[in-house]
């Protein structure tokens, strides 16, 4: 087990409060269950398991089946589990996420389109980018799980 390095919301309240101001408003417009899959998708690719659990636990709690969320690592293979335009999100996401390594593709943003508008793929990638933030917080600071997950807000 790693031991925790540093609470950074102690040490920068501003920046903690600032960070979570922009992830509660990044994708505001999306379906909840489609912002939560892909913070849930990016935590799990980064290794934040502060964050997978705090996320699987947002989706258990809007109703998803366990099953499904069990997937979402193999979510290519799962079709059955995941609509058109949830795994053109987790597509487009996971492109990404995978920046500096690799820049989403025209193919990658074709199928975006096919399924949100513009708004939504802007919202979508706010989304990415606030995740991947926590996840590199949580990463870095060996922040722990907590006993209960920990609710947004």
């Amino acid at each position: 087990m790693s031991t925790p390095r540093l609470d950074y919301y102690t040490l920068a309240p501003q920046s903690a409060k600032a960070l979570g101001r922009a992830s509660f408003t990044a994708g505001c417009t999306l379906d909840k269950r489609l912002k939560e899959l892909v913070n849930l998708r990016i935590s799990q690719i980064n290794g934040c398991a502060f964050c997978i659990d705090m996320h699987w636990a947002d989706l258990i709690r809007q109703g998803a089946d366990p099953r499904h969320i069990n997937a979402l690592s193999g979510w290519r293979e799962a079709t059955r589990f995941f609509s058109e335009p949830e795994r053109a999100a987790l597509n487009w996401a996971e492109a990404v996420n995978a920046l500096p390594q690799r820049s989403p593709s025209d193919e990658d943003f074709e199928l975006a389109r096919q399924h949100f508008s513009d708004e939504a793929i802007v919202e979508l990638t706010f989304v990415v980018g606030t995740i991947r933030a926590w996840n590199m917080l949580n990463a870095s600071f060996h922040t722990q799980v907590p006993e209960t997950p920990y609710v947004e807000g």
